[in-house]
């Protein structure tokens, strides 16, 4: 398997140098050359499998084992998984008889970045060592310097899996004040030497727009050898396949008595800022896991509920003037910060897949071109105008397999209060809020025979402000008792290492990795 990037050009990349690369020269993003089929058996065979097994035998149709072994593959998913607190590693937890939660935060960070950033750390290090051990004695030994962009869970999740780890400096980007003080005291009290929290004063679009400058400067990343963490390095996406595979296996296994799968729809509903979460069942979608529509949920900053609406992909609506106080960056503080993003990059990876579907060409490589072409214009426009609209077919390629539901700050609020309230007790981070206020929305209009699994992207703990305010006034709720786990006591009170950037500017992270970065 080869991988190309979205906005065309010649290169193919192995898996390897697709994961180290992370974002494409000239700005797109990896794909692979085709998205594979699902075996034959893979139903029985795979029905009992663990998420160390599903992690191999998924993985192994996008690698080839010539590049890394099953066996190697094996040896990377059980050190990667070895951290997570719950043996099923992605849980499947039932709300009621049509309604699951998945809960994505079992992993050392309790959030769903977790799954992939571990995995991505110990890929990291297999390929460097195994680099390493090629070279000749007394040959400088190659290293990364890893640069990413965080909105609250990717930062920590990206440190927890790459601190400490040989040959590899690790600086991460976040918006000065809009992360929450647990995420922000997981980044920044990690003391480990190759390790760097950068604190912006911007936006997470800033940050992210920073990183990928940097990436694009073909003089700096190859002076450093930057390696991206953020979900526009493939490696990212691929891991996160896996639990949608589990999950359909789990929510099987607790079908009522009587009631087949073969009978029933399954609807996962993704709260989602960067789009990278959703993106990965819609790749296991097209490898053949049979669900329904994915529903994207979104808070206040909706440019995917937007798009799905108008076709329009733009920073600002253009026709709706929503009434939010917005920054001068135009994102809109939410009670979910990790979705208060402008931009999602990952959009782009499903862009490309759109424009194909409605590419003319008389030969798969024809069709190919034409869609880089075509999806490098519109990334062009939207950096240059703000916004994009996609022709009517596109759009309605869009819609066959996502649908889309905004929800703000109240709804989340009360979303939090009545599953609390609720026979089953259930506290719900701000971000898993928005996916179950979406899918109550959404299960109104859905058929009988429609399931719901609502991906949990983050603990409660990590969001004590939100869940604290919805749930005020309730008698039976404590935060300590009910909520925060054992390892976030004193965490507000450890150490820190921070090193802050006053104002958004590409030359002033630049100086910071110059400094710190190892040679």
């Amino acid at each position: 398997m080869k991988y190309f990037s979205t906005r065309g050009g010649a290169d193919r990349l192995s898996f390897e140098e697709a994961v180290l690369t992370g974002l494409a020269p000239n700005g797109g993003l990896y794909i692979p050359e085709r998205i594979p089929s699902l075996p034959e058996n893979w139903q029985t065979k795979w029905k009992n499998y663990s998420f160390v097994e599903l992690s191999v035998e998924v993985l192994s149709l996008y690698i080839s084992p010539e590049e890394i072994s099953r066996e190697e593959l094996r040896g990377l998913a059980e050190k990667s998984y070895s951290t997570f607190r719950h043996p099923d590693v992605a849980p499947l937890h039932k709300l009621d008889e049509k309604t699951f939660v998945l809960e994505l935060f079992h992993g050392p960070t309790f959030a769903f970045k977790d799954v992939a950033l571990q995995l991505l750390g110990n890929l990291f290090e297999f390929f460097l060592s195994r680099r390493n051990a090629r070279k000749a004695e007394g040959e400088t030994p190659e290293s990364l310097t890893v640069v990413g962009a965080t909105s609250g869970d990717t930062g920590s999740a990206a440190i927890y899996g790459l601190r400490g780890k040989a040959n590899v400096s690790i600086f991460i980007l976040h918006p000065k004040g809009r992360v929450s003080p647990i995420q922000e005291a997981q980044m920044t009290t990690v003391t480990d030497s190759n390790v760097h929290n950068v604190s912006v004063k911007g936006t997470f679009d800033d940050c992210q727009d920073i990183v990928k400058t940097l990436f694009n400067d073909k003089e700096f990343n190859a002076k450093h050898h930057l390696g991206a963490v953020n979900s526009i390095n493939w490696a990212r996406i691929l891991a996160q396949t896996v639990y949608y595979f589990l999950s359909y296996f789990h929510f099987q296994s607790q079908l009522p008595a009587g009631v087949s799968a073969e009978d029933v729809e399954l609807q996962y509903v993704v709260p989602t800022g960067n789009f990278g979460d959703i993106l990965a069942g819609y790749y296991a979608k097209k490898m053949g896991l049979p669900i329904g529509k994915l529903a994207v949920a979104t808070n206040a900053n909706d440019i995917l509920a937007r798009f799905w609406t108008s076709g329009k992909y733009e920073k600002v609506d253009s026709e709706v003037a929503l009434g939010q106080t917005v920054d001068a960056s135009g994102v809109k503080e939410t009670l979910s910060p990790a979705m208060d993003i402008l931009v999602s990059s990952n959009f782009e990876r499903l862009l490309w897949y759109l424009s194909y579907e409605n590419a003319a060409g008389e030969t798969d490589a024809d069709k190919r071109a034409a869609a880089s072409a075509t999806l490098d214009s519109w990334m062009t426009k939207l950096k240059v105008d703000g916004r994009v609209e996609v022709p009517v077919a596109v759009l309605e390629s869009a819609r066959a397999d996502f649908l889309a539901e905004r929800v703000h700050d109240p709804e989340t609020l009360a979303t939090i209060k009545s599953h609390f309230e609720a026979a089953t007790s259930y506290v719900a981070d701000p971000h898993t809020a928005v996916g179950l206020a979406a899918a109550k929305r959404l299960a109104a209009t859905n058929g009988p025979n429609v399931y719901q699994i609502v991906l949990s992207t983050a603990h409660p703990a990590k969001f004590l402000e939100a869940v604290s305010r919805a749930l005020e006034g309730s008698s039976s709720f404590n935060f300590e008792r009910d909520v925060l786990p054992s390892e976030f006591h004193g965490l507000l009170d450890k150490e820190r290492r921070v090193i802050d950037v006053e104002k958004a500017d590409v030359d002033l992270v630049k100086e910071v990795i110059e400094r710190f970065a190892k040679d």
